[in-house]
């Protein structure tokens, strides 16, 4: 997959290993997007450089000028479920929410979402909407970028290949400001937006005095669509207004047609997503298809993976440096894996075959493993990550001869068909009950939106699952 991994504990080193190997290199914090690409053959970077252990760089925080900061570590569960931009940035929030599933959130990093800068990139809609910039370091020094000028085309931005991002920031919404997103997928998760929008507004009683409305998914780039904000000022959201706020929407945009949608269904759905948006902030709604509380599948733990473990270290297909982890409670040293993802470590080098390998993109959940106490796919995470981390897999949730209850919860609601995927709903309900002692059904199904079963119909699973919480 690649020809040396390198693990650095600073920015520093980072920067210094880019400067060192250029267009040769490619960061990986998530690998939700990069892990993807190598397996399909779309890149083939000969050096990754892992910045996910270095410390301090997974901070949302505001500043004095009420700014909001994100560092490139950030994730998107991180960010759904940060208090700060549920209240002073919600379009964000609730785009965060609606990427993936738990397992990705937990692994996909906002700063990845905007560097792959697909016009269909959840997270970017919102942050244009909101203003938002980036700061970009290499050894050479520091830049800022407004969104205008960082995104440059259809997955091209103006990121050079000795930068990395250091820092993504936004005015935080002032009082007076409402905002909210809104996607369409396929499927309720899981899905690829085939439009989305995002809507600020400035509100002087029940009056716009300034709007933002951005489109993704709909042209080369995000696109701003100017004259519906230019008619909103000065309106008050009467059903008229915000119809033809909508129609104005949906001509600023040049879609194309292919396999999620047609040209003609996209500019159709970017007026009603434009028109849904404005109603619920005219009405108050917006918060209402988010929840209170979202389940992470974070487990014990808070989120937020160890840092600082490690030693900086390198492999190298010509190295016989051994992955020293923790899987199950018990260490093992494997060599000979450093060009594999996690999932084939566990299942080639451990023999640990519960955890089940069925797309290898993210999509199925069938890998569902706990890394460092949170929920993830396997087949998303390097296996040189697992140095110096602890890994739990289905064969490590029981004690001895005992079942976890989820295990035992499956065998008597017969909560298997084919079984394929069971490893994965178990882990994924395992790291649930973790976090939540008494999940409420909604809760239960939130926590399985990232597992596909093909055979039952899931009411047994979430039988199952409602049977293991109460007891």
């Amino acid at each position: 997959m690649w020809q040396s991994y390198y693990s650095p504990q600073s920015v520093g080193e980072a920067l210094k290993l880019l400067a060192r190997h250029k267009s040769d290199a490619r960061l990986i914090a998530g690998g939700t997007d990069l892990i993807v690409e190598i397996e399909r053959g779309v890149r083939a970077p000969a050096i990754v450089i892992d910045i996910s252990r270095i410390p301090g760089l997974d901070a949302i925080y505001q500043d004095e000028q009420d700014n909001i900061h994100l560092g490139p570590l950030v994730t998107h569960n991180q960010v759904a479920g940060s208090e700060l931009c549920v209240n002073r940035a919600f379009p964000l929030a609730k785009a965060c929410w609606e990427i993936g599933a738990p397992q990705i959130r937990n692994r996909g990093t906002v700063a990845g979402n905007l560097v792959t800068a697909s016009p269909a990139n959840d997270t970017i809609t919102p942050l244009w909407a909101l203003g938002a910039a980036v700061t970009l370091r290499s050894t050479r020094g520091e830049r800022t970028l407004s969104f205008e000028d960082f995104f440059l085309g259809v997955r091209k931005t103006a990121l050079q290949p000795d930068e990395m991002i250091i820092d993504i920031f936004f005015p935080a919404l002032k009082g007076d400001q409402v905002g909210t997103f809104l996607k369409l997928g396929l499927r309720r998760a899981q899905a690829i937006s085939v439009v989305n929008v995002a809507v600020v507004l400035n509100l002087l009683v029940d009056s716009v005095t300034g709007a933002r409305i951005t489109l993704g998914s709909v042209a080369p780039t995000i696109v701003r669509a100017v004259n519906a904000e230019r008619f909103l000022a000065g309106k008050v959201l009467r059903p008229d207004v915000i119809i033809h706020a909508g129609e104005l929407a949906a001509q600023t945009i040049a879609p194309i047609s292919d396999v999620r949608g047609s040209a003609e269904y996209r500019r159709y759905m970017a007026a009603t997503l434009t028109r849904h948006a404005l109603e619920s902030l005219a009405n108050g709604t917006e918060n209402e298809t988010m929840p209170t509380r979202p389940v992470m599948l974070w487990g014990k733990t808070d989120g937020h993976f160890p840092t600082g473990r490690t030693r900086s270290f390198v492999y190298s297909r010509d190295s016989d440096e051994p992955i020293v982890t923790t899987i199950n409670g018990v260490e093992h040293t494997i060599a000979g894996a450093s060009h594999k993802t996690l999932l084939r470590l566990l299942r080639e080098n451990t023999n640990l075959i519960g955890t089940k390998e069925g797309c290898a993109e993210g999509e199925c959940g069938a890998c569902t493993v706990l890394l460092d106490g949170i929920a993830v796919m396997s087949c998303m995470v390097p296996a040189p990550r697992a140095h110096g981390a602890e890994i739990v897999t289905i064969e490590g949730l029981g004690q001895g001869d005992q079942l976890h209850p989820v295990q035992q919860a499956f065998v008597e609601e017969g909560a298997v068909q084919c079984g394929y995927c069971t490893p994965g709903f178990v882990m994924s309900g395992a790291a649930l009950l973790d976090e939540r002692q008494f999940p409420t059904p909604d809760e239960v199904k939130q926590a399985i939106t990232g597992n596909l079963c093909r055979c039952t119909g899931y009411y047994k699973i979430l039988r199952a699952l409602e049977k293991a919480a109460s007891q």
